[in-house]
């Protein structure tokens, strides 16, 4: 009897904590996030059906996806949610209009609850307006005209709306931009629920972006000093119209990724005041060496020491405007065609690696694959980032459902996952 008894007090604890265990692997609690992305822009008439998304959601969660990332303010810069700031999106000029009677990003949580998938809301933070169409914000209100950037051209100055960017995109420098930016993403957190919100094109355009006049007052002010030519102190260019670098011009690169890492912690501020619990993710490009342009230091603050290995551009101080610890979740795009080598960096396996280093405790990698690149070695890749990143991102379903990708990518996730349970 006493050697039952005995039995007894040391079994039935291990009973419940087998029975916990099963259930915390069956409500996916220990699952990795394994997210699609659903681009507004790529599948927009796709999308105009209510049985399109209802079949698309089973087709994603029958593949083993588990979250999806639902973009509701494409670069076109309109929107698709209940807003009383920006206009619903009704096209994007290419001839295809859609008036919708219906909450779309509420329609998408309703029906992604029904499937036990998470929400991730992506909203576009600068962005107003797509140039090859003329359609957005910017192209209908002079509202925008001041809050445009400016770029530095080898044809002088221009309103981003006279180059040939692909978007039009806000100054970041501007207070009334900042202002603006954060009542959006307020209103968006605001009215609706779900897990995370993703922060894309959170950045400055691209090189030439931004040269106004309120920029370079921000400038001095952050260097402490008076630029007296402008913007050739910065850079100008040569008869090969190449960038010449001027006095300040790794003062700049430094100034501008201070300032995205500003409004990435304005807006972490703004997400958490109004939903602690909704976690914050952005996504960038693996690349961390060239989205200094972008004014994107992606990695943990002081551990990206760009002087080092980039001295032709990077401030010693450049190391301090890295923005990971302001984030919930980084989603990394390896966005590669090569799978393996540490030593490649132009493999999958180098990306990741690269952002976990940089990153370190400071938050949660997650790596982005991307469908074109990866057609034909979709599994191996889906596969690779869940053995070596906190999470997978496809980009877009509109690839997935283009080259049939659905079954490699569940043949990945389901090898992934196996040799977890194994190591377990």
């Amino acid at each position: 009897m006493r050697f039952l008894t005995i039995l007894i007090y040391i079994l039935v604890p291990l009973l419940f904590t087998a029975c916990s265990s099963v259930k915390k692997m069956e409500t996916g609690a220990t699952e990795k996030p394994k997210m699609l992305w659903f681009d507004s822009e790529a599948n927009f008439k796709r999308f105009s059906s209510k049985d399109s998304i209802r079949y698309y959601l089973d087709k994603a969660k029958a593949t083993g996806f588990n979250e999806i990332v639902v973009d509701v303010r494409p670069v076109q810069g309109d929107v698709l949610y209940k807003s009383k700031i920006l206009e619903p999106l009704t096209s994007f000029g290419d001839g295809y209009t859609y008036k919708r009677d219906w909450d779309y990003l509420q329609f998408f949580i309703d029906e992604a609850r029904k499937r036990s998938l998470k929400i991730t809301v992506s909203a576009s933070i600068m962005p107003v307006g797509i140039l090859h169409t003329k359609s957005g914000p910017a192209y209908r209100s002079s509202f925008w005209d001041d809050k445009i950037a400016i770029g530095n051209t080898p044809e002088g100055l221009k309103n981003m709306k006279e180059t040939d960017y692909m978007g039009v995109f806000l100054n970041p420098n501007l207070a009334s931009v900042r202002s603006l930016v954060k009542s959006y993403v307020d209103e968006i957190v605001s009215n609706y629920e779900f897990d995370s919100f993703a922060l894309d094109y959170c950045r400055f355009a691209d090189v030439r972006f931004d040269f106004s006049d309120s920029s370079r007052v921000a400038f001095e002010k952050y260097i402490g000093k008076s630029v007296e030519k402008f913007p050739e102190d910065i850079f100008s260019y040569n008869s090969k119209k190449e960038r010449v670098p001027g006095k300040y011009y790794k003062e700049w690169w430094e100034f501008r990724a201070m300032t995205v890492r500003d409004i990435v912690h304005e807006l972490r501020h703004t997400v958490k005041a109004r939903k602690p619990n909704v976690n914050l993710t952005y996504w960038a490009a693996s690349w961390i060496n060239a989205t200094y342009v972008n004014g994107q230091n992606w990695a943990s603050k002081g551990s990206f020491d760009a002087a080092k290995s980039y001295p032709e551009w990077a401030t010693d101080n450049y190391k301090n405007a890295g923005f990971a610890d302001e984030l919930d979740a980084f989603i990394v795009g390896a966005y590669l065609t090569d799978l393996y080598g540490l030593d490649n960096n132009e493999s999958i396996e180098y990306a990741l690696d690269r952002a976990n280093k940089l990153i370190g405790k400071s938050t949660k990698v997650y790596g982005s694959l991307y469908g074109l690149s990866n057609k034909d070695t979709m599994e191996e890749a889906v596969y690779l980032t869940m053995q070596k990143s906190a999470g997978l991102m496809v980009f877009d379903i509109v690839q997935v459902i283009d080259f049939d990708l659905w079954a490699d990518i569940k043949k990945g996730i389901n090898r992934a996952e196996a040799e977890e349970k194994i190591g377990q």
